[in-house]
């Protein structure tokens, strides 16, 4: 078997082992899980407008800042305790 022989079947063997393991590596495919659909609390929030409560941000009665400081520009609810 001459050298260049050798060359070649080497040169074959190191492309059907970089082939294969390149087609290892593709076989797993990710894609997110889509879940459940999220429950939709509230149809339509025509009746309950976005207020404020001192620093805090309501909407039907229930606080929707997460603790973040409401901006000036949302009114604040009138009267309460006093």
């Amino acid at each position: 078997m001459t050298r260049t022989q050798l060359l070649a079947r080497y040169a074959a063997a190191t492309a059907a082992a970089t082939l294969l393991a390149g087609i290892a590596a593709t076989s797993a495919a990710a894609r997110p899980d889509p879940g459940e659909p999220i429950p939709v609390r509230f149809s339509s929030y025509a009746n309950c407008p976005l207020n404020r409560i001192d620093t805090q941000l309501v909407r039907c009665d229930n606080l929707t800042g997460a603790g973040v400081a409401a901006p000036a520009y949302i009114p604040e609810l009138s009267g309460g305790a006093g």
